[in-house]
C-alpha cells in the first residue's frame, strides 16, 4: 500500500501492511475503497523554524478529517514532539488506516491539509520533510 500520492509525491516511500486486526472485506461508500486489512503506520514530520505553532494545528486539523471520512481507527493515535540535535522541531504521529487503500483514495480535504503540512517541513540531516511507514502495534492488542 502506498501513502496517499500528495504525501508520496513529496517524498515519503510507500507503506505495507500491518495485519494486527482480522480482515475485513467490503465496500465502504465514503473513501469508495475496498476494505482490506488496517494499517499502522508512524509518521516524522520535520518541522520548519518559524512553523512551530501551526504545525500542532495541521495536525488536528488533519486527524479531525481523517475521522469525519472514517479514514482511520480512533486508536492508536499518538503525537509526540522533540527537538532534534539542531534544535528545530520534530513530530512523530503514530495511528491506523481502517485500510491500506483508505489514504489512496483520501478526499480534497484531506489532500489540501497534506499539502499545508509538507509546506511547514522541511528535509534535513538526510531525512525527507516527512518520512514514515508500517508499523506493528505490540501493545495494547
Amino acid at each position: 500500500m502506498k501513502i496517499a500520492p500528495c504525501i508520496l509525491a513529496l517524498s515519503l516511500v510507500g507503506l505495507t501492511a500491518c495485519t494486527t486486526t482480522t480482515p475485513t472485506v467490503g465496500y465502504h461508500p465514503r473513501h469508495k475503497a475496498t476494505w482490506d486489512t488496517p494499517e499502522t503506520v508512524v509518521v516524522t514530520y520535520h518541522v520548519q523554524s518559524g512553523q512551530e505553532a501551526l504545525f500542532p494545528l495541521l495536525l488536528e486539523r488533519a486527524w479531525k478529517i481523517y475521522r469525519h471520512e472514517d479514514l482511520v481507527r480512533s486508536e492508536p493515535h499518538v503525537i509526540v514532539r522533540e527537538r532534534e540535535d539542531d534544535g528545530k522541531m520534530r513530530y512523530v504521529e503514530v495511528f491506523t488506516w481502517v485500510s491500506h487503500s483508505a489514504p489512496d483514495h483520501a478526499p480534497p480535504d484531506v489532500r489540501a491539509v497534506w499539502n499545508q503540512e509538507m509546506s511547514a517541513c522541511e528535509g534535513r540531516n538526510g531525512h525527507p520533510a516527512l518520512e514514515g511507514g508500517e508499523v506493528e502495534l505490540v501493545l495494547p492488542r
